[in-house]
Formats: C-alpha cells, sequence, structure tokens
C-alpha cells in the first residue's frame, strides 16, 4: 500500500499503523479550541499532529482514514459507575422510590453478587459504554459479600479484555445498620480488610502517568456507610501511595440530615474533618451545597463527578454546575449505577447535562460545554492530562459518530445534533490508538450471548436463586 492510499476500513484489531490520518471529518470538537477540521493524526498510541481546514499533514502518513460521514471526537470520559447495577435495571420494587428506599430495598439483593454474575454485569455496562463512545470508565465497587472478595482484580480482567481505560476504585461499607448506618450487616467488612486490601490492589495493579490503562482509586461509600476512622484513613493511604479519592456527597437532604444527625457537621465539613478537602478527591453527585462550600471546594480543587439522569430518576436535585466550575471546581459526567439511571450511555448522558443544567441556567449554555464535561472535564476530575482533548501528544481515545439515521435528517450543525438529536451509539470508538468499535459493533465480541447470560443472572439476583 502506497504511503498516501486510501483505505475506508483500517485494521479493525492489532496496533494501528505507524502513521495514520483520520482525514477530513464531517466536524470535529477538539475540547480545547484547536484547528482539526482536516483530521488528526495518530502515530502509535498517540496524536501526533492536527491538520487544520484545508491542510495535509506535515509527512506521509502510511494509512488514511476518510472520515468525510463522521463528527469525531475525544473519547468520552464517564467518572461515576457501578458497574454490577446493571443486573437490577428497572426493577419494580423501587421504580418509583428516592435515595434511601431505593438503597433499602436493594442492598439485600446486591449481597447476592457472585463471581459469574458480576463479570456479566461489568462486560455489559463497559461493552454499552463503549459502543455510546466512551474510552475510559471510572467505577465505585463497594460491595464484597463472601466468596466476591476479589471483586476488583475481576474487573481488571473485563476492562482489559474489552481494551479501555479505567479508574476502578476500592469502595468500602463497614458501618453497617446495627451501627446507624443504612446498608444492611452482610454486605459490610471490617476496616483492617478494607485497608489491606486497598493498599494489596494498588500495589497489584496501579498505572501512574500518561497512558495508563488500569488505575485503583479509594472509595468509601458514603458518609452513611462508612466510619469516619476508615475515611481518615483511607485519605492517609492515597496520600501515601499517591492515588485519588472518590466517594457520594451531597447527593440528596436525607444524606446532609445524616451528617448532621450523626457528625454533627454538613457535608463539605465532614469532609474536611476527614482529610478529604483537596485536589485528589472527586465527589459523586455533588448537588446540595451552599455558597461557601461550593467556594471551598473550588479553592480545594475538589472535582465533582456531575449524574444528570440518576438525579432526576431519583429526584435527588441539580447540581450547580455553572457555579462549581465557576469557583474552580473541575467538572466531569458520570452515569451512575444502572439502577437509577438504567442506561450506561455516555452521548446520551451529555445531552441530558446539557438539558438539565439550561433548565438552571437558561438556553444559552452551549451544547460543546457539555461536550466539554464529558470529555476534558472528566479527564480533570480523575485527574488525567494525557486524555479527553483531541491534541498532539494524547493519547489516541476516540469516538467518531455518523448522522445517517432518520433521527438526523434535517439537521445543520453536526456537532450540536450529537446532542439535540440524541446521538446514541458510535460508529467507530479508538483508544490507544486501535480500533475498539467498528462500524458499530465491538469486534469479537458476541452481543446476543451476552444478553442471555446477563439477563439470566439478573433474574437469579432478584430471585434470590442460583
Amino acid at each position: 500500500m502506497s504511503p498516501q492510499s486510501e483505505s475506508r476500513f483500517p485494521l479493525s484489531s492489532g496496533p494501528a499503523p505507524l502513521r495514520l490520518w483520520i482525514k477530513n471529518p464531517l466536524a470535529v470538537f477538539t475540547a480545547n479550541g484547536l484547528d482539526a477540521r482536516g483530521g488528526i493524526v495518530i502515530s502509535g498510541t498517540t496524536i501526533s499532529e492536527l491538520v487544520p481546514a484545508g491542510g495535509r499533514p506535515s509527512a506521509p502518513c502510511d494509512q488514511t482514514f476518510d472520515a468525510g460521514r463522521h463528527v469525531l471526537l475525544p473519547g468520552l470520559i464517564n467518572t461515576h459507575h457501578h458497574f454490577y447495577q446493571t443486573l437490577t435495571r428497572a426493577w419494580g420494587p423501587v421504580a418509583n422510590a428516592p435515595l434511601f428506599p431505593w438503597l433499602q430495598n436493594l442492598y439485600p439483593v446486591w449481597a447476592r453478587l457472585t463471581p459469574d454474575s458480576l463479570e456479566l454485569a461489568v462486560k455489559v455496562a463497559l461493552a454499552e459504554l463503549l459502543l455510546s463512545g466512551c474510552t475510559t470508565a471510572a467505577d465505585h465497587h463497594y460491595l464484597f459479600p463472601a466468596g466476591l472478595e476479589d471483586a476488583i482484580d475481576l474487573e481488571v480482567g473485563v476492562v482489559r479484555e474489552l481494551g479501555m481505560r479505567a479508574t476502578l476504585t476500592r469502595g468500602s461499607m463497614c458501618l453497617g445498620e446495627d451501627d446507624g448506618g443504612l446498608p444492611p450487616r452482610s454486605t459490610v467488612q471490617r476496616p483492617e480488610v478494607i485497608l489491606a486490601d486497598s493498599e494489596r490492589l494498588i500495589g497489584k495493579y496501579h498505572e501512574a502517568g500518561d497512558g495508563a490503562v488500569i488505575q485503583i482509586a479509594l472509595a468509601p461509600c458514603s458518609p452513611f456507610s462508612v466510619t469516619k476512622e476508615v475515611m481518615a484513613e483511607s485519605a492517609a493511604m492515597a496520600e501515601r501511595l499517591d492515588v485519588r479519592l472518590h466517594t457520594h456527597l451531597a447527593e440528596t437532604i436525607d444524606e446532609e440530615n445524616f451528617c448532621r444527625e450523626k457528625f454533627g457537621l454538613r457535608t463539605v465539613d465532614y469532609l474536611d474533618s476527614v482529610g478529604w478537602l483537596g485536589n485528589r478527591t472527586w465527589l459523586g453527585h455533588g448537588i446540595h451545597f451552599d455558597d461557601d462550600e461550593i467556594a471551598r471546594l473550588g479553592a480545594a480543587g475538589t472535582a465533582v463527578a456531575h449524574c444528570p439522569t440518576s438525579n432526576m430518576r431519583l429526584a435527588s436535585g441539580t447540581a450547580r454546575v455553572v457555579e462549581l466550575e465557576a469557583a474552580g471546581v473541575p467538572v466531569g459526567l458520570g452515569v451512575d449505577g444502572s439502577a437509577s439511571n438504567d442506561a450506561s450511555n455516555m452521548i446520551l448522558e451529555a445531552r441530558q447535562a446539557l438539558y438539565l443544567q439550561r433548565l438552571r441556567y437558561g438556553a444559552d449554555l452551549p451544547v460543546e460545554r457539555a461536550l466539554g464535561w464529558a470529555t476534558r472535564g472528566s479527564a480533570a476530575a480523575l485527574g488525567r492530562t494525557d486524555i479527553g482533548q483531541l491534541a498532539p501528544g494524547m493519547q489516541a481515545d476516540l469516538a467518531m459518530f455518523t448522522l445517517d439515521e432518520l433521527r438526523f435528517s434535517g439537521s445543520h450543525d453536526p456537532v450540536a445534533a450529537l446532542l439535540l438529536c440524541a446521538a446514541d451509539r458510535a460508529d467507530r470508538v479508538m483508544v490507544g490508538g486501535q480500533w475498539r468499535v467498528v462500524d458499530g459493533q465491538i469486534p469479537g465480541l458476541d452481543v446476543r450471548e451476552l444478553i442471555a447470560e446477563h439477563s439470566g443472572a439478573a433474574q437469579k439476583i432478584v430471585r434470590g436463586t442460583e
């Protein structure tokens, strides 16, 4: 093949060509204002060059992909999820419940997780995310019933199998209902077990620096399920081993009331009291902050994972995203668990974020700002500077969408059409220079078989049968 020969379909798996020009996209969102209307050049695992409108690469390329039908984005980044919850989507007894009753009904069901059912749940969540244009996902796993002590190890295997990046958080619960917490005793662990396993996982799997595939963070679940001691010791370990911290915070008024009654503190005061108010922390939801708390979070550089669909589903409230960002808080997007969102779709989550925040701030909030939360903002929330935008030196993580479905007919602005016309599936997805979605499919994954096995496991976990 000559250096400038056209290839409609590059290799679907295996290493990318030495230099690949993704040429002349229909439209492009770089998340940084740089001009890439002529496309981008991939060299190995990273982006080596942006090509301006009407331009050509500065040096010959081994292969060219004609992207004239595609809207090109950085790979979307999901900052908050619970993969295991794909097994309990749209479950009738909690379909109309707010957070605390929702949790109390689901905890006994989730306590039945097994290694096999968790593996299926993780694979479904990751495949669904990948097909929506997501290349990096953060999972908050805090359930370790008997027999599932190696849950994070299992997740690592599935992430590697699908070729994505992940921040896998070693979650924990140690404050059971008999100690004044919310979860049942069967779902909590002893503090010493939690801390020992956290250190083991960091030592075994955590990758630092650019291009990391697996990162480990520490994630005590929430103020109503862990003790202050575990929160403080997790913060100390994260500082010592240089990993990030994650927890749910300020999701509902019930949580605010719990913190006042249990600790005599509002949520941000509580966060500060256990050593978490800093720039290695990102928070799930972050809805119920007052003006002073927003200022304190911004000064500390603490990030927030905005989860609009889940917040609407459980009627938890609306995060003050624009004010958080104005104060200096990095804001990313999360789909949250598939029992409170009931889907794992990042491009649809960006649409939901756009619409929910327009209700608060007005119709002039730009489409591009919502896409920025799903890309560059999410990367910042996870503490990463190598993903989330299209620029030279960044990882070659990208998502490409076509606009040839009926829903897009009559649309004029291709980037706006992704959100306004409800794009829900990527045509092509690349992670680290390798194609992971080709023609809207994940090469090598039998989706029909996965659905059958996962659906069977979902029925068993709800019925309590094996």
